[in-house]
């Protein structure tokens, strides 16, 4: 995982402006990229600022205790107001499938929605509950804004909530 540096705000805040993070796997003593993440800060669009690869959210465990490791890759961007209105992805690897979940936080209600790729809900249900575990705890630090009802949108399998009427 690796987060270019443009500038260094404040004397001590790195900010990104794009992100990469790549699987690789040796095979016959070489290199073999199973999978690649690019993204970028969507500055005149959104207004970001900075997008990192949230580590605290990020594993690389085996979830579903089959044996191979589930790598769960969280990222997010800072916007105007800071984690109010900055976007979080979740990438999920499972089975060399990509399952991705997109959400914009907003500072208004209107402003939240969330997509859940239709595949994620195929995925086990240790998976999906460590997701949501996640998205709990980003709620709970002050980091995301999850649309009202999300936990029950989830349960009914919907792969895209707001708030908006």
């Amino acid at each position: 995982m690796t987060e270019n540096i443009d500038k260094i705000a404040n004397g001590k805040d790195t900010l990104h402006t794009k992100i990469k993070a790549i699987n690789l796997k040796v095979e016959k003593a070489s290199f073999i990229k199973l999978w690649e993440i690019n993204d970028f800060v969507l500055a005149k669009e959104k207004q970001e600022s900075n997008i990192w690869f949230w580590t605290k959210y990020c594993s690389f465990n085996d979830v579903d205790k089959d044996g191979i490791p589930d790598p769960i890759i969280v990222y997010g961007t800072k916007g105007a107001n800071g984690y109010d209105d900055g976007r979080i992805k979740f990438i999920i690897y499972y089975k060399d499938q990509k399952y991705a979940i997109r959400h914009q936080n907003g500072v208004l209600d209107f402003e939240r929605e969330t997509q859940v790729d239709k595949a994620f809900y195929s995925l086990p249900k240790a998976i999906q509950a460590s997701i949501q575990q996640k998205m709990e705890a980003m709620t709970e630090n002050n980091q995301a804004i999850f649309p009202a009802g999300w936990q029950t949108f989830m349960k009914q399998q919907k792969t895209a909530f707001h708030e908006r009427q």
